[in-house]
């Protein structure tokens, strides 16, 4: 069986994991926000640790943990950092931590209904995996679609860099359409939508492409490959209930087609969930062959499996990304209350997973468990 979570970040108030595998050194990142309550209102800063996996007993991995380190680097003066979104350069060896810094205490809520943005959209980067770190880099000013929003946010969970080089920070965002009217009776006259924030030349430069063409929020995205080895963008985003909005690009992420109606099922008015692609796995038990270097076929997603409270986070499987219909029953990794959540595949067939969970509520710790492919296929009936 696979191994329990494990508490990685706990004592204070922490929410909103990600996490990073870099495959060279085996080494694992795991970010989340520390905040004096579980209001988004109240985050403080970004944390982090070091984690390398370990193997405690055949068949059952977990990983060793580093200290805790908060993220000082990550911070505009008079904001609050929120949404942890890493993701990695490959030639330059440049890890990218991407993130919005918010006015005071400003609640997203009053943004959207005031139509007046307070959000920035920054990063910092690392050549030493977390060690050190850059300044800010705000990008804010540079992208001038963001002057027509009234708030935005990236991922949060993990950004993606294509087999081609091109970077990609998930991103979601309102767009500012107040009138008088709204603006009298404070209701909300816009809905989000999911888009991608790309770069063709390693980071240096940044753009947006087009924003999904239904309500979408939260999202992550994952490349894929069909038969034919032709690439495509998957994108998995939030809802604000009934089924999960999943959309493709064939387009390196520039544009996206919604696929149909989700089996996936949306948790009460929405909560995040993590996408990841990996290779297709051998269904043969008794073949051991590596298949780390074979192209991404297959989707693996987390999300809390009740459709009305964040509980039962179950692990789901789908072997035909195009197809809307195809994902698997849930795997339950987290029994109990289960939130936003993380994913990473470290080849051999092996997942990490960040999640916050608790006894009570959701929010009394950020965890991790270890699984791996045969765990899932045993999970889900296979």
């Amino acid at each position: 069986m696979a191994a329990q979570p494990h508490a990685v970040f706990k004592s204070h108030v922490y929410r909103i994991p990600a996490l990073f595998h870099e495959r060279e050194s085996e080494t694992l990142l795991a970010f989340a926000e520390q905040r004096r309550t579980a209001a988004d209102s109240t985050a403080e800063k970004l944390v982090m640790k070091t984690g390398k996996l370990r193997e405690d007993s055949p068949g059952v991995k977990t990983v060793e943990w580093s200290d805790f380190k908060p993220v000082k680097e990550a911070k505009i003066e008079g904001h609050r950092s929120m949404n942890p979104c890493p993701v990695y350069e490959e030639n330059n060896k440049m890890l990218f931590l991407f993130f919005i810094c918010v006015e005071g205490t400003v609640e997203e809520r009053w943004q959207i209904q005031n139509c007046t943005n307070k959000a920035r959209l920054c990063y910092i980067t690392s050549e030493d995996l977390g060690q050190s770190w850059s300044n800010v880099t705000d990008l804010t000013d540079s992208l001038e679609e963001i002057k027509n929003w009234a708030t935005f946010a990236v991922g949060p969970g993990h950004g993606l860099q294509m087999k081609g080089g091109r970077l990609i920070v998930p991103v979601y965002f309102y767009p500012s359409n107040c009138n008088s009217f709204c603006c009298c009776i404070k209701s909300c006259c816009t809905s989000p939508h999911a888009l991608a924030l790309y770069s063709d030349d390693c980071g240096d430069h940044w753009q947006f492409g087009k924003m999904l063409p239904t309500e979408s929020i939260e999202c992550e995205m994952a490349e894929f490959f069909d038969e034919g080895d032709k690439s495509f963008i998957y994108c998995n985003a939030r809802s604000q209930g009934g089924n999960r909005v999943e959309a493709v690009s064939d387009s390196n992420g520039r544009d996206f087609n919604v696929t149909g109606p989700s089996t996936l099922v949306e948790t009460g008015k929405g909560c995040q969930g993590s996408v990841i692609s990996f290779p297709a796995q051998s269904e043969d038990a008794n073949t051991k062959s590596d298949q780390s270097q074979n192209k991404n076929k297959w989707l693996l997603f987390t999300h809390p499996s009740d459709k009305c409270r964040r509980i039962d986070l179950g692990v789901y499987l789908n072997k035909s990304p195009q197809d809307p219909k195809a994902w698997s029953k849930p795997w339950i990794i987290n029994y109990g209350p289960s939130g936003y959540s993380d994913l990473v595949y470290i080849d051999h067939g092996w997942f990490v997973c960040l999640m916050e969970r608790g006894e009570k509520t959701e929010t009394e710790q950020i965890a991790c468990v270890v699984f791996s492919y045969d765990h899932i296929k045993r999970g889900i009936g296979e």
